[in-house]
């Protein structure tokens, strides 16, 4: 009998994982291991449409491949340990799996924010259990929402909560501007001015130093001494990595899973990692290993992988260039949407507008010595659509390391 590939994590890199073992030729078991309940489903519309009552719960399942049909699946049940020397993990139950592959895809959860005051009445947006709780949250009329985090989510969720009622919703950030990590200075003021049409506050450049309230937060208490009355509180302040089960095993886990330019873990070319646990070099750059979580990537990490692995089974050689994906990503706030391609992050040296106006349809290349690196449109479909159009161009420049 063939060995077994566990896959640690059930959620979409976990499924792209094992269709792509499959699709690599690996026709041995295929465990699937998953903390969550329910089988893998697409996570980005949870802010946005499922928060807002226009898609269902159900509707977010994806369908497997027919060439999964016969994987195990062990939902519900948690990953607490591993000895990879052993080529075994240990379940929240006490048994223990072997395993002749290994896929590392056990994602990220939500940083909590540890300050004083009560836990009621605040909420994270990650899993299909929290997105139920919020909207139920949001559903009750004249909500006063206070969203922590002005990144991806809590920009997507303050415009969301706007859409549902909510009297007041204001966004706080310790830095100037909202998504100014990513996007840079120039974006990150048209969103804002944007976001303030829209009816959106910011409490920006101030922390938050405690929540407010007996039994449920009635209050956020900010570092400059302002308190924002708060009836739905909202934390988007960052992801964790879920790899405390690998402990124990001299692995680098300073930030995700380390790899290397083939998803390899540990030099151990029986595990893989998949996903936005992984921190990966991508040639395609500067070689310098990032997490990317981005929705692409579980697919694009997933491929490479599985082909990887794949071949280490079989005792062949993959024969692949080092993993070099193109990072996309995009976001729905408002009546606008963000589309991006390629690293605008590793460009704002250099950025400049390529077409339009920052106050309409724009869109912003960003550079490294000149060359184009990412690009990033804000607006409406015609300004996503132009940035499309630099997919390939982006595609097909040659990488910066060798």
């Amino acid at each position: 009998m063939s060995a077994t590939v566990v896959v640690a994590g059930a959620s979409m890199a976990g499924l792209r994982a094992a269709e792509q073992l499959r699709a690599a030729g690996w026709a041995g078991p295929i465990t699937l291991v998953g903390d969550e309940p329910h089988m893998p489903y697409n996570r980005p519309p949870l802010s946005k449409e499922v928060l807002a009552g226009k898609a269902s719960f159900e509707s977010l399942t994806f369908r497997p491949r027919a060439s999964v049909a016969d994987v195990q699946w062990r939902l519900g049940t948690r990953l607490v340990a591993a000895d990879l020397d052993r080529r075994v993990v240990e379940l929240d139950d006490g048994e223990t799996l072997s395993y002749g592959g290994l896929v590392v895809a056990t994602g990220m959860r939500p940083r909590r924010l540890h300050c004083p005051g009560p836990l009621a009445g605040r909420h994270t947006v990650r899993t299909l259990a929290d997105a139920r709780g919020l909207r139920e949250a949001l559903a009750r009329p004249g909500a006063r929402v206070v969203v922590i985090g002005a990144g991806f989510i809590g920009c997507e969720v303050a415009a969301t909560a706007a859409t549902l009622g909510a009297i007041d919703v204001t966004v706080v950030d310790p830095l100037p501007l909202p998504m100014v990590g990513p996007l840079g200075e120039l974006l990150g003021t048209a969103l804002l001015k944007r976001h303030r049409q829209h009816g959106i506050r910011f409490a920006l450049g101030a922390g938050v130093s405690g929540f407010e309230g007996e039994d449920r937060v009635t209050g956020v208490a900010l570092s400059d001494g302002t308190v924002l009355a708060a009836d739905v509180v909202i934390e988007s302040v960052g992801s964790l990595a879920n790899v405390e089960w690998l402990d124990g095993n001299g692995l680098d886990l300073t930030d995700g899973v380390l790899t290397d330019e083939h998803l390899r873990v540990g030099g151990r070319p029986d595990v893989v990692a998949v996903g936005d646990v992984a921190r990966f070099p991508n040639a395609r750059y500067d070689g310098v290993p990032r997490r990317v979580e981005h929705w692409s990537i579980p697919t694009d990490t997933a491929k490479h992988a599985a082909r990887v692995l794949a071949a280490h089974l079989d005792g062949a050689q993959a024969g692949l260039a080092p993993f070099a994906p193109l990072p996309t990503f995009w976001s729905d706030q408002h009546d606008f949407r963000l589309q991006s391609f390629g690293a605008p992050a590793l460009g704002q040296q250099d950025v400049r507008v390529l077409d339009g106006d920052p106050d309409g349809d724009v869109l912003v290349g960003y550079h490294t010595d000149g060359r184009l690196i990412g690009v990033v449109a804000l607006g409406g479909q015609a300004a996503a659509a132009a940035a499309a159009r630099y997919r390939a161009e982006l595609l097909k420049q040659p990488a910066l390391t060798a």
